[in-house]
């Protein structure tokens, strides 16, 4: 018997009048994957208001990387409500925060003192992360990358590279954020070899210090080790580096975004360890907390203190139900080896990928950095044209079949996968066939519609 079981249409008719109810109150802005509502969640299965058990692919977009509703996680939860939910910790401050601060700095890359600031959602970590770059270095410029993805506030949405759906007619934006170009070898022009192309990258991005910004002016450049959103790109170490390099000589901060690549997702606390680069700072959030929103900014000391009391902070920065979570999460990545973990599933992952690549047409590029991995969906292999409706149906096949999954890239032709890591082999397997079953069934019914 499969765990994926699926006895219903989709919605079924619970989740069709909450779908109802949802369309009359909520703004359409909001948009929604699967058409069902959640009842419960354990590990890496989810269990909707109809009775249809999915697997889940997605973990909350990386949220759940020790998976739904840990029993570590729900007891540490439990025990903290019991003593109290929230006093701010700019009014009476709570151990959770300290003991959460130090962990997260001696985890992090470098040698070096570090202090750490806690905050709500991703956006809001890289928020303050601009804003203590600038207050340090007396510069106002920040260098975000092409197809990058940092969040959906003012300064994070203007960092962010996509303009469909997340910066169309929301502008003015804010000034002085530039954009790098960041290494995409599937895309690469042809005659390129790889390291050509990463030449021709790296020569880009410092002539962007020529034609449009003075290096001088820039507080930090802001880089995803791995592109989230943008569809999980990874940048040769050779890049990477580079950048990195260039901003030690220019007095400019190496930022490394890891909202979505950190706690374990890469096989490594933090995906910017692959890289063999120590960043000035370090934002985290999702996986961080579980399911519980809180965030994080682990930089060096010197830097952190550079802004005055009452500068930053929030009502809820480091709510003490998030810094527990976090502190659970911690334990969990440690003692069930969720690091290794990542490894393995990501080697598992990719081998069925190659199956996948070998077998059908669709399949341009196969890629990813641990248990981060995606395939990129096309109309042509020679012309690498993007196929976003197929991928809609393929996501919608996988639906039906009991398997979430979710699309990234600036065409929203690639299908990433965030399963949990604690996923057993078993439901790994059959959600990877579920898959390779949704693909084929969405090649059939697009052909079908596109011959009528």
């Amino acid at each position: 018997m499969g765990y994926a079981k699926i006895q219903t249409n989709l919605p079924g008719e619970k989740s069709k009048s909450l779908v109802e109810r949802r369309e009359n109150i909520v703004p359409k802005g909001v948009s929604y994957g699967v058409p069902a509502f959640a009842e419960s969640a354990n590990g890496a299965l989810i269990q909707d208001v109809d009775g249809n058990t999915f697997i889940d692919f997605v973990g909350a977009i990386g949220v759940l990387n020790v998976g739904h509703c840990h029993p570590k996680v729900t007891q540490a939860l439990h025990e903290q409500v019991d003593k109290f939910i929230h006093t701010g910790f700019n009014v009476m401050m709570f151990e959770s925060y300290i003991e959460l601060a130090e962990k997260l700095a001696s985890l992090a890359p470098g040698n070096h003192e570090k202090k750490v600031l806690m905050q709500n959602s991703g956006a809001e970590a890289v928020e303050n992360a601009v804003k203590i770059a600038r207050k340090y270095t007396k510069r106002q410029g920040i260098i975000s990358f092409s197809r990058g993805y940092h969040g959906r506030t003012l300064m994070t949405m203007t960092m962010t590279s996509k303009v469909k759906p997340y910066k169309f007619e929301f502008g003015p934006f804010a000034p002085e954020v530039y954009r790098a170009p960041y290494p995409y070898v599937y895309r690469r022009p042809n005659g390129l070899t790889e390291e050509q192309y990463e030449d021709y990258v790296i020569t880009e991005f410092k002539n962007l210090f020529v034609t449009d910004v003075a290096p001088e002016t820039i507080a930090a450049v802001v880089m995803e080790p791995v592109q989230g959103e943008g569809g999980f790109i990874v940048p040769g170490k050779r890049f990477v580096q580079e950048v990195s390099k260039f901003c030690k000589e220019h007095g400019i901060l190496f930022i490394a975004d890891e909202i979505q690549t950190g706690f374990a997702r890469t096989c490594r606390y933090f995906a910017i360890e692959h890289f063999e680069v120590v960043p000035d700072i370090i934002t985290v959030s999702k996986s961080m907390g579980a399911g519980v929103p809180i965030s994080a900014v682990i930089g060096r000391k010197e830097i952190m203190d550079a802004a005055d009391p009452g500068e930053l902070g929030g009502t809820y920065s480091g709510s003490p139900l998030g810094c527990k979570a976090a502190l659970a999460v911690l334990e969990i990545i440690e003692e069930e080896g969720l690091n290794q973990r990542g490894e393995e599933i990501g080697k598992k992952v990719m081998e069925r990928f190659q199956k996948f690549y070998d077998k059908f047409k669709c399949i341009g590029d196969i890629r990813g950095l641990g248990a981060m991995c995606a395939i990129e969906i096309v109309k042509d292999q020679e012309t690498k044209e993007p196929a976003k409706e197929l991928t809609n149906q393929i996501i919608k096949e996988a639906n039906k079949r009991g398997l979430l999954i979710f699309s990234a890239g600036i065409y929203s032709n690639v299908i990433r996968l965030l399963m949990p890591l604690v996923i057993t082999d078993e439901q790994l397997e059959e959600g990877l066939n579920i898959l390779e079953n949704s693909i084929e069934a969405a090649e059939v019914a697009l052909n079908n519609i596109t011959h009528v």
